[in-house]
């Protein structure tokens, strides 16, 4: 009897267990940015079953492309939906950190009550620089300053950079130093004769493609102000020292209103009728693929990007040509936009934020993880050869290429072809050479003038573009846009800014 009843109590507490275990890992659902993914079932079944056995957890992500991100994430945050758990944010998407952060959408990592980086983050925190967690620091919804996001570590200070095709630029006996003695002023004589020679058969060539949106920002020396969304102020840097206060000092502008801007309008727009500048990157549906394509296919002579080291390998390969990259600054700079440039936030709304915080923290430390999830499978989507190099398989990674900048700690992976083996080291090295600049740590708080810059917008809208492409003539366009910014109290805004500039500088 004694015998009977012992194994009716075994067999009651093995029920009362099987539950829990019958519900398996927990799934985490992400939503990332800026992928080329249309297979990821070979990459899910090896790390889902590694990730199981180690914190518990699955993962289902939602592959979000250059293309859809911003309004995917942008429906996701501003509605009472939970299908993610962790999503990805930054300074310059739809779903920007500091707005939302503040707006509550976002998840407080170091939350004095419930601290899931101190609980769950111990390695994340310890392979991290200080420097990250510290340009992470943003106002949540009580105005108290904290880290909502994790941010990569990847580039994490901004290289504005000139992208040369340098394989065309010797064909006709130029060099690097010929494109950075002549300068962005002084390049109309290369254009000339590069686009002479490969306009054959009736083929037409733009030697200068570029983002439009950004290129300004090269020439004048001016880095996106953190919390300017919409692009309208100008802080003017130090581009010999950027760590030292520019001509200017510590102001900000009205960037469309400044000697500089006009400067280099007109010279694009000589750049434009001259035929070096392809009119499709002058309009806003078709200027980010114009741009894109024509580096792809090496179809280009001078390019932009906000590069990152190392990246002459990369492109150089996929593009068959030598790409070398020419930095604007003496060295990259550290600001909130280039620290917040890539960051995966946990959604306020997710039902699991622990198990979240767990899958953060080993997907930044754990090479396996988070090679698996960028590269994909060995054997798979790539090779390794002799020297532990990465070579991707070119059918596999055709339906496989997430953004690796928008995943995590880049530091981790193995070295890609022609990188050599102490490439992460070099990386890391390289980075710790960069330089802050003497406003690092202020955001724009644009709530007090919200309604000036929704008109503002509209008006910058009509013009910006078309100016910065050289499309339109700055004789007639430039005035056109000052008087209607002003009446649309572009100064109120200015002002603004720069009394929480100085309030933050303790001036």
């Amino acid at each position: 009897m004694k015998k009977m009843l012992a194994l009716l109590l075994a067999a009651m507490m093995l029920l009362a267990v099987v539950p829990v275990f019958a519900e398996g890992p927990v799934e985490i659902t992400m939503l990332l940015e800026g992928n080329n993914v249309t297979d990821d079932a070979a990459v899910l079944e090896k790390l889902n079953a590694y990730l199981a056995e180690k914190i518990g957890v699955t993962l289902k992500p939602t592959w979000g492309t250059w293309g859809n991100f911003d309004q995917l994430a942008l429906d996701y945050v501003n509605s009472s939906r939970n299908e993610y758990d962790i999503l990805f944010t930054c300074s310059w998407t739809s779903n920007e950190y500091a707005k939302y952060a503040k707006k509550d959408a976002y998840v407080r990592l170091d939350d004095p009550e419930d601290n899931l980086l101190e609980k769950y983050g111990a390695d994340l925190t310890a392979t991290l620089p200080e420097l990250l967690f510290e340009g992470a620091k943003t106002e949540g919804i009580d105005g108290e300053k904290g880290i909502y996001a994790v941010p990569g570590f990847k580039d994490f200070a901004t290289m504005n950079t000139w992208d040369v095709n340098v394989t065309l630029l010797e064909k006709y006996g130029y060099t690097l130093e010929d494109v950075k003695n002549a300068g962005f002023y002084g390049w109309g004589d290369i254009f000339k004769t590069v686009k002479e020679g490969e306009e054959k058969d009736g083929e037409v060539f733009y030697p200068f493609v570029f983002e439009g949106a950004v290129v300004e920002r090269f020439v004048t020396g001016t880095p996106i102000v953190t919390g300017d969304s919409n692009s309208l102020l100008s802080y003017y840097m130090n581009t010999e020292d950027v760590s030292t206060p520019g001509a200017y000092g510590n102001v900000f502008f009205n960037k469309y209103a400044t000697p500089e801007f006009e400067k280099f309008v007109k010279q694009m727009r000589e750049y434009y009728l001259a035929g070096y500048i392809d009119p499709a990157i002058a309009i806003g549906e078709t200027a980010t693929d114009t741009w894109r394509n024509a580096q792809n296919t090496a179809r280009y002579l001078i390019s932009s990007e906000v590069s990152l080291y190392g990246y002459e390998y990369t492109t150089s390969e996929a593009r068959g040509i030598q790409v070398a990259y020419l930095m604007t600054t003496d060295a990259p700079y550290i600001d909130n936009t280039s620290v917040q440039g890539a960051m995966m936030a946990i959604s306020s709304k997710s039902e699991h934020p622990e198990e979240a915080m767990k899958f953060l923290n080993l997907l930044n430390t754990d090479p396996y993880v988070m090679t698996l999830l960028n590269y994909g499978v060995e054997g798979i989507h790539y090779t390794l050869n002799d020297a532990g190099e990465v070579e991707f398989i070119p059918e596999a990674r055709a339906t496989y290429s997430p953004w690796t900048n928008g995943v995590g700690n880049v530091t981790i992976l193995p070295p890609q072809k022609g990188q050599g083996a102490d490439f992460q080291q070099r990386f890391a090295e390289f980075y710790a050479g960069s330089k802050k600049l003497p406003i690092y740590g202020f955001t724009f708080d644009s709530k007090p003038v919200e309604i000036e810059i929704a008109a503002v917008v509209n008006v910058k809208e009509a013009y910006a573009l078309s100016l910065c492409t050289g499309a339109v003539d700055p004789e007639t366009a430039l005035p056109e846009l000052l008087a209607k910014l002003e009446a649309a109290g572009m100064q109120k805004i200015v002002d603004e800014a720069n009394a929480q500039l100085k309030t933050f500088l303790g001036e």
